[in-house]
This record gives C-alpha cells, sequence and structure tokens, in this order.
C-alpha cells in the first residue's frame, strides 16, 4: 500500500544550531501506511575548522541507552528494514515494511574524530504509521494543468471499496482523470467500504496555483466632476494573489502600484487611457485600455442664460417664441418669469405665445438650474404693437 503523491516539502531548523552546528530535516512530520517505505532527510552543518575527513561516524536513532544512541542498523526492530545514505552533508533514512510500532520521532546524530565533538538535530522528525487510512494531511499546492493523483488505502479484509468526496458537495466526486483546474481546490476525504463496515479518513486541502485570469478595471463613481475624487479599480483572480501596476496609454514607466488608482482631484489634463497589469510567480495579464476621456464630464452653468425672440416684430394676435439657451452640463432645466410676478410663467426651454396681446407685454427672464447652481439671464422687453 502506497501513497502515490508526495506532500509539498517543509524544512524544520533545529533550535539547538548554533555556532556553525546545525540539522534540517526534511520534512519534520510524516505519515505513512504499514507495510509501506518512507525515506527521512536531513542535511547537516558544521564550523568551518572540521574538515569532511573529520567527521567519523553518522546515525540515525528513536531511543538511548545509557545516555548513548541506539543505532538503528543495530537495532532488532530494525533488522533488514532501514538503510543508510549520505553524500555531501545530505543523509537519508529509508525504512521499509513499516510497522505501527515504528511511529516514533527519528534524530540524526554525527560525530568527529574528537571524542567529544558530536550533534544531535532535535527535535529530530515525527513518523507516524497507521494500519487504517492513508492521507496526507497537508495543503497540496499543485499548478492549475497539472496531473495530481490522491490515493487512499486500508488494511480492510476483505478488500475496501473506495468512494471520493468533496467538502460541501454531497454527491461522491470520484472521475475520470483530468488536468487540475482552480475549480478543483477544496477539501477532500475519501470512503472504504466492506460488508463489514465503512470508514472516512480526515480532510485532505488541494490549493491549485494559477497565475492571473484577465484583469477588468472598474471606474468609480460613475458621473465623474472635475475637481472630485476618482478610482479605478483593477481585479484580477489569481493564485497566490496578483499584485497591480498601472499605465497610461504611451507612458512606459508605471502610473501606479496599486489594486486602486485614485486621482484625489481629477483634472482635464487627467482625460486619458489606462491600463492595469496583474502579476503573480506563475505570469501576468494585462487589461484592456479604459478611456476616461469620454465619462470626464465638467459639470457647470458656465454662463448666463441667454434669451431670443421670434419674431422681432410683435403684432398683436401672433404667435410670438421666446427661446433660452444656457452652456451646461449636465442640461439644465428652464423657468420663465415675468417681472412683478413671482409665480413662474412657463417652464420650458421656449415661452410661447400663440396669439399675443397687448396684456402679455412686459419684461421676462428664464433661470437655468441643474444640481450645481442657478443662474438667471437679464430681463428681455417685450412690446406688442397694436393695429
Amino acid at each position: 500500500d502506497h501513497v502515490s503523491f508526495k506532500p509539498p516539502r517543509a524544512t524544520y531548523n533545529d533550535v539547538a544550531s548554533q555556532d556553525g552546528w546545525g540539522v534540517t530535516y526534511t520534512p519534520p512530520e510524516l505519515c505513512a501506511v504499514r507495510g509501506s517505505a518512507v525515506e527521512l532527510l536531513c542535511t547537516y552543518t558544521h564550523p568551518s575548522r572540521i574538515q569532511p575527513r573529520d567527521i567519523s561516524n553518522t546515525l540515525w536513532f528513536t531511543e538511548e541507552e545509557h545516555g548513548d544512541p541506539v543505532d538503528l542498523e543495530q537495532d532488532s526492530e530494525y533488522a533488514g528494514r532501514v538503510e543508510y545514505r549520505c553524500s555531501e552533508k545530505r543523509c537519508s533514512l529509508r525504512i521499509k515494511n513499516l510497522r505501527e510500532s515504528d511511529s516514533a520521532e527519528y534524530k540524526f546524530m554525527f560525530m568527529t574524530n574528537q571524542p567529544d565533538e558530536k550533534y544531535t538535530g532535535s527535535p529530530g522528525v515525527t513518523l507516524s504509521v497507521t494500519g487504517n487510512f492513508l492521507i496526507h494531511l497537508s495543503i497540496i499546492s499543485r499548478l492549475e494543468g497539472s496531473s495530481v493523483t490522491l490515493s487512499c488505502s486500508s488494511d480492510a479484509n476483505p478488500a475496501a471499496n473506495y468512494t471520493w468526496y468533496k467538502k460541501n458537495q454531497p454527491r461522491p466526486h470520484g472521475e475520470e482523470p483530468h488536468s487540475i483546474q482552480s475549480s478543483d481546490s477544496g477539501q477532500y476525504l475519501c470512503e472504504a467500504e466492506n460488508h463489514l463496515g465503512t470508514k472516512r479518513s480526515k480532510f485532505i486541502s488541494i490549493d491549485v496555483k494559477y497565475g492571473p485570469r484577465l484583469p477588468s478595471v472598474s471606474v468609480s463613481p460613475s458621473e465623474i466632476v472635475e475637481g472630485s475624487s476618482v478610482t479605478l479599480t483593477c481585479s484580477s483572480d489569481a493564485n497566490p494573489a496578483a499584485s497591480y501596476t498601472w499605465y497610461k496609454k504611451n507612458q512606459p514607466r508605471p502610473h501606479g502600484e496599486e489594486p486602486q488608482l485614485v486621482f484625489s482631484s481629477i483634472q482635464s489634463s487627467d482625460s486619458r487611457q489606462y491600463l492595469c497589469e496583474a502579476e503573480n510567480h506563475l505570469g501576468k495579464k494585462r487589461s484592456e485600455f479604459i478611456s476616461i476621456d469620454c465619462i470626464i464630464q465638467i459639470p457647470h452653468v458656465l454662463l448666463l442664460p441667454s434669451v431670443s425672440v421670434s419674431p422681432s416684430e410683435i403684432v398683436e394676435g401672433s404667435s410670438v417664441t421666446l427661446t433660452c439657451s444656457s452652456d451646461a452640463n449636465p442640461a439644465a432645466s428652464y423657468t420663465w418669469y415675468k417681472k412683478n410676478q413671482p409665480r413662474p410663467h412657463g417652464e420650458e426651454p421656449q415661452l410661447v405665445f400663440s396669439s399675443i396681446q397687448s396684456s402679455d407685454s412686459g419684461q421676462y427672464l428664464c433661470e437655468a438650474e441643474n444640481h450645481l447652481g442657478t443662474k438667471r439671464s437679464k430681463f428681455i422687453s417685450i412690446d406688442v404693437k397694436c393695429e
């Protein structure tokens, strides 16, 4: 029985390392199933005054006897099951035909040709051997598109049938092999079953790493007023999370290096096209350009409203139109007033007299208004001629 994948490598630097002496174990913890084989690895360091030829012996041990470590190669419990390998300060311990009694903390020691010069890396590697399910209880990081296999084993008799489940998904997850995708990230367990019973493993986490997707850019607020604060926000789905860089069109140097590009008081000179670039160690992607030329508005009632009269010569009974206009953004609404009359006389850009009478003679003005302010025109006089 075995698992067909290895957990990501981790290292543990023993806390006693000092003055050039040290042992680093890879990994610090290991799970295995009874009957399988494991390999424990370490690297060691020593002061530069000690030459490789001065290393007289290396060994692995779990127990001590009278204060001295019991070499596993000399331990009858491990007879014919252990193998040492050392090369250039890297040493390994291979144990085959694992037993549940092999569960222990394994330590490495190296000795020099000086009687009192020896060093043990502590704490060591913790090995857990089980006779039931085997799943490495660690986060597995894999690149999107690669192949990943999770294997489940047990010592059931008769042999068990296995079913895989993904957390929060009630249906079995067993599928045909496929390239792993970001959607495969999550926690999995396996269930072993024979006619005598059912058991489930613990969950194992898979974290799929992938480069940035095409970034998207949003603008806030949607109505941009000159002098106001405007924020461009870039987002991209990436694992690990992406870093962001902003570029202004035709300017090679970065314009900002945060997810948000903030204009605290935007000006018409800021009108250009911008893009953002999302990057992690697996790749980079650039967004499409977003133009803020067309969305920069300069809301205003810029000039006093002007009023025109048509026709120029007004005869009683004829049709007369007064027209009001103002350079405003957003567009203004209009209200007409007759002098000495407080109530509005009309609420359209044009004030139309379909059959003007002498009583309509007088002075008129128009008022233009948007949410930024109000401006009134000068008075214009209408003198109705009678036949």
